[in-house]
């Protein structure tokens, strides 16, 4: 799941004259102004854009997803009265609260 949208990458480059970031291994790198090595993008920035912009598409679309499972799966447990579908859903549920968690 990608936690930050690419423009805000983009965006916060082009103010801050960082060039040809590029994103590898769930890190994002640029080159900083007058270098000629990348070097990450500080944390403390993602944080700064994260606080700002809020959620993601990625993860908009994986909390309606978990949303949609949770309500559908109460409903269809409901209907059969059994447990497993909420438990199912309770299942499907924490892996997305585990991908919407970041490092």
């Amino acid at each position: 799941m990608n936690h930050y949208h690419e423009q805000w990458i983009a965006d916060w480059c082009q103010e801050n004259g960082w060039t040809d970031w590029f994103s590898q291994q769930r890190s994002y790198w640029a080159f900083p102004p007058h270098a000629v090595m990348p070097t990450p993008i500080p944390y403390q920035v993602l944080r700064e854009i994260k606080a700002t912009k809020g959620f993601s598409p990625d993860e908009r679309s994986w909390g309606l997803a978990g949303l949609a499972s949770l309500i559908s799966c109460v409903t269809i447990g409901y209907g059969l009265s059994s447990p497993m579908p909420i438990l199912i859903a309770f299942a499907f549920c924490a892996v997305v609260a585990i991908q919407l968690e970041e490092e």
